[in-house]
């Protein structure tokens, strides 16, 4: 009987105690906002002035936190050459730019403990000058082999796309290609299309690069991207 009473008394000690039952909850996990999405300028725009305005929806966070975003304008599309940026919890911007000048843009969104969304897609424009003239086309954009990307193959199929704000203009490629960086063995020129296939060895890190041009003369070098063989 006494064994019964000090078991039961033990039991009843063990309880009051809690057994960690009312420990706090482990706040949440902090996330990033969601990525940014563009509206304006729309994408190959013709601005018809180059005082431009930019606009974006504005993103989400999953913790409720206040959210600033960081617009950037470059003249290329690797963002190299920055030459606007602003930071603020507004989702739009304006600025002065050149006028006849090809321009690409970027957001990304950052909460108040200063964790950031990946930015959104790049979108480009060409701000208009005073007298009508050609606009260069814009940068040419990888389509594949992805970048530092490896292959197992001896054809690799080149890839790219390019754009004009001038609608009615033609454009073509000059490709270049080999394991020189940059390359300066010319592939292929005057091409249609937007793709082409090269020939490759096994463990060979191989760069190319896209030059497009229109009817008019004009012509915009793209950077060198890369990808190696198994």
């Amino acid at each position: 009987m006494k064994n019964l009473i000090y078991l039961s008394l033990i039991s009843a000690l063990f309880i009051s105690c809690g057994g960690g039952s009312d420990d706090p909850e482990t706040p949440a996990e902090n996330t990033a906002p969601t990525v940014p999405a563009l509206t304006a300028p729309v994408d190959n725009k013709l601005c018809v002035d180059n005082t431009v305005s930019f606009q974006w929806d504005r993103s989400t966070d999953a913790n409720n936190d206040a959210i600033t975003y960081q617009i950037q304008v470059a003249k290329d599309n690797t963002f190299a050459q920055i030459v606007k940026t602003f930071d603020g919890a507004e989702n739009t911007a304006s600025f002065v730019l050149d006028k006849n000048t090809a321009y690409y843009w970027r957001i990304k969104a950052t909460d108040t403990k200063g964790l950031a969304s990946a930015y959104s897609s790049v979108y480009k424009f060409y701000t208009s000058g005073e007298a009508a003239l050609n606009h260069l086309p814009f940068a040419p954009e990888l389509v594949s082999p992805a970048l530092n990307s490896a292959l197992s193959t001896t054809t690799a199929s080149l890839k790219w796309n390019a754009t004009d704000v001038d609608a009615t203009d033609v454009l073509t490629y000059d490709v270049y290609f080999g394991t020189a960086n940059p390359p300066t063995e010319k592939v292929s020129s005057n091409l249609s299309e937007k793709t082409l296939d090269v020939t490759t060895v096994a463990a060979k890190e191989y760069f190319w690069k896209i030059v497009v041009k229109d009817n008019k003369g004009g012509e915009t070098v793209g950077q060198v991207w890369k990808f190696k063989t198994n």
